[in-house]
């Protein structure tokens, strides 16, 4: 009941819709010209109809003021549809109608809703207009902002171009953070960028979390009851089976996820993914061997069952039986709820430090941490489950989008897990600078073997095309670039590829690619400094002398 009132309070914060329709008119398909009508059924497709003929079902008020001509965006949690409403002076203006999946938690949604109200609608944040309930269903109206898919762009974009937009998004995230609110997915298709009328947008606050000080009410909410559901859901140690044996990494215990039912697994495997047409990302599938990694007899990778040797399965055994022995007994069952297994204090293993983890280590109590975000864009201590996020973590990820934007890569980092998101960071950090941040913020990092910090300049250079590919400075992964486009120039002959490389050229220079300050570089560093308690604010980076001269 009290998640009832508090949602109903966000809903009456919203603002009123300035001259919508009369509550009494509706939108019918004889209000349309059969030209349109027509129009609208050759380009619309028949499951987006299908769509929304159900938000019009499920809200009903909808038909009242807006007329929905089609679905613009698809993720996890929500839908939107692009919708027009007529002004009394006879306008027609555009809406973007974010509709929530039934299942949010109504403490969740009005979060959103207050984060919209309180911080949006200026400094490049994305504002609120109206909200419409009905039950359990809630359409989020917000102004419609045209603009252009990032993986579009990211090739064509000129230095100034890019100096401008990494500007605006952290002139976005000084904002936001200034109220205390941690976005936690800060990525391209969250950040709207209007490139013909330079004008953007940071949507989509589904996620965000509230600092210990900030000024969004609900958010404390949300943070309280998701504590108070964790230490709830603390439950009594479950003994392993005798043959079951990890050797992951020591950072790489999983807590429990609820899984998603097929069609949202779908949805949401599309979301992860980034919607991209090809894949361009930098790290390949094949291209991070440089950790050794075994993987655990039950772990299911690329759909198939890695299972063990029988030296291997032996060895567990033997592993498995000595450690029984030294374990304390078993309380006797009662009625009362069980309480967890405590082990020995003096009780030692030997894969601390090392690439296994043994069963005492694996029966211990599972860390919990803060972990929503988009895969490619969460921070190192997001990946080793620091229980301690802030601000830093949306700074990282716009360390990331520029990173993209200046090496023309996107998406820069494509990884299956947490474990080999952290592997490719590594790649680019080095990794005893990895390990020496990790430690600072309670964490073991543990690489078998020793990864250079590559120089940002020549990564990103060499990967947009700049700088020659066999630069020696890089390692081989990088030296032969494996963009499709760059693929199908190296099938070409020699005289189409010389021609091409000029063509590079001669565009280079007149995007500003071939004069990038080394300021930009130092920016990226230090947006993606692997230590969160080190690592540049917005408001810092805004005072950087990359933008001395676009100051507001």
């Amino acid at each position: 009941m009290r998640a009832q009132r508090l949602f109903s309070r966000a809903i009456f914060i919203v603002m009123e819709m300035p001259q919508s329709l009369p509550a009494n008119s509706t939108h019918s398909a004889e209000d349309i010209k059969p030209s349109e009508k027509e129009a609208n059924k050759r380009k619309v497709p028949r499951d987006v109809e299908m769509d929304i003929e159900y938000l019009y079902e499920v809200v009903p008020q909808l038909s009242r003021v807006f007329r929905i001509t089609d679905k613009i965006g698809e993720g996890t949690f929500s839908s939107v549809y692009l919708g027009e409403a007529q002004m009394s002076d006879g306008i027609r203006e555009k809406f973007a109608l974010k509709h929530l999946i039934p299942t949010s938690h109504p403490v969740r949604i009005a979060a959103e809703l207050q984060c919209l109200t309180v911080a949006g609608g200026q400094e490049n944040v994305m504002g609120v207009t109206y909200c419409f309930r009905k039950d359990h269903h809630v359409v989020i109206i917000m102004p419609y902002m045209e603009h252009q898919a990032f993986m579009d762009i990211v090739e064509t974009l000129s230095f100034e171009e890019v100096r401008q937009y990494i500007y605006h998004l952290l002139k976005a995230l000084k904002h936001i953070h200034k109220f205390g609110i941690i976005h936690r997915d800060i990525k391209p298709t969250n950040f709207l960028y209007n490139r013909r009328e330079k004008k953007y947008a940071l949507v989509d606050f589904g996620l965000a979390q509230g600092t210990p000080d900030t000024q969004i009410e609900l958010l404390k909410v949300v943070k309280s009851q998701k504590a108070q559901k964790e230490s709830q859901g603390k439950q009594a140690l479950v003994p392993l089976p005798p043959n079951t044996r990890s050797c992951a990494p020591h950072t790489s215990t999983k807590a429990p996820v609820k899984r998603p039912c097929p069609n949202q697994r779908t949805k949401h495997t599309k979301e992860l993914m980034g919607l991209c047409k090809t894949p361009r990302s930098v790290f390949g599938e094949r291209n991070l061997n440089s950790v050794n990694t075994t993987k655990t007899p039950t772990d299911k990778t690329e759909g198939h069952i890695i299972k063990p040797t029988k030296t291997d399965d032996v060895i567990a055994r033997k592993l498995v039986s000595m450690k029984r022995r030294t374990l304390p007994a078993r309380a006797p069952v009662t009625n009362q709820k069980a309480k967890p297994v405590t082990l020995n204090p003096s009780l030692t293993c030997n894969c601390y430090m090392t690439d296994r983890i043994c069963n005492i280590c694996l029966s211990r109590k599972q860390q919990v941490a803060p972990r929503a975000g988009t895969p490619g864009f969460r921070a190192p201590e997001v990946l080793t489950k620091c229980p301690d996020q802030g601000t830093a973590i949306d700074v990282w990820s716009a360390g990331v989008i520029l990173l993209s934007l200046l090496s023309g890569r996107y998406p820069f980092f494509k990884a299956s897990d947490d474990l080999m998101a952290l592997t490719q960071i590594m790649t680019i950090r080095g990794s005893r600078e990895t390990v020496q941040a990790a430690k600072k913020f309670g964490k073991a990092v543990v690489c078998s073997r020793e990864l250079p910090r590559l120089d940002l300049r020549i990564l990103c250079e060499t990967l947009r095309g700049v700088r020659s590919c066999g630069d020696d400075s890089l390692p081989q992964e990088f030296q032969v670039s494996r963009h499709p486009a760059d693929a199908k120039k190296r099938q070409s002959g020699n005289r189409a590829e010389k021609r091409n490389s000029t063509d590079n050229a001669r565009e280079s220079q007149t995007a500003g690619w071939d004069t990038v300050p080394d300021e930009v570089y130092d920016l990226l560093d230090k947006l993606l400094d692997l230590n969160p308690a080190t690592r540049i604010t917005a408001a810092m980076a805004l005072q950087h002398p990359l933008f001395k001269d676009i100051r507001d």
